[in-house]
């Protein structure tokens, strides 16, 4: 048994959403979303979407000035997705790698969104959800990326930091392109999860049915 599922395990919520879980009222984070609940315990995300992986896509040495004098910290970037419409990103501080990682990984939970898959290709028109449906746009700070639908076969033509974050959304063929001076890790993390968010920001031909 992994320490997650300890965790989980031994979990006693400590919210609503956590004890409608519990009781059995909730049984898909499918209906969180339709809910519009917010998620304020990672072991909710644990609970619904057992087969959740996370990847550590950058850890940086911080430093900041107290009265102290200068404080030392790490600072953990983590993905979550389970390569099926679901991802969260997420960061964390610690004086520690470990506990900076355990941080984030909690923060990713917290933050885990619904991604909108398609076949928004010109070049492929295949029906099937191994791209987004359209191009969107994300923003962190002063680093533009834009993911645009790709045809199959295509792979995610990204860095290794994007490729990741799509990879564990379920995205599998796509562009991306990058704007900004300050092109660092974080920045263009928030910016891929920022953009892919935003699939369902719009409203398509298919919501009109119904």
């Amino acid at each position: 048994m992994t320490m997650r599922e300890e965790k989980a395990e031994g979990w006693v919520p400590r919210t609503k959403l956590g004890k409608m879980i519990s009781e059995g009222s909730i049984s898909s984070i499918e209906e969180i979303f339709a809910e519009g609940f917010k998620i304020r315990e990672p072991e909710i995300v644990d609970a619904l979407l057992p087969e959740l992986q996370e990847e550590v896509i950058n850890i940086n040495l911080v430093q900041k000035q107290t009265d102290a004098g200068e404080k030392s910290q790490f600072k953990a970037i983590v993905v979550v997705g389970n390569r099926d419409g679901y991802v969260g990103l997420g960061s964390g501080k610690a004086s520690q790698v470990r506990t900076a990682i355990q941080k984030a990984a909690v923060d990713a939970r917290l933050n885990i969104t619904l991604v909108r898959r398609g076949c928004g290709s010109w070049e492929c028109g295949c029906g099937r959800p191994h791209s987004l449906p359209f191009r969107v746009r994300g923003k962190c700070g002063g680093v533009q990326v834009v993911l645009i639908p790709g045809p199959r076969g295509l792979g995610v033509v990204a860095s290794e930091e994007g490729k990741i974050i799509l990879d564990l959304a379920g995205v599998k063929d796509c562009w991306t392109r990058s704007y900004g001076s300050t092109r660092t890790i974080p920045s263009f993390a928030c910016a891929v999860f920022d953009a892919i968010r935003k699939t369902y920001g719009f409203v398509t031909p298919k919501d009109w049915v119904g």
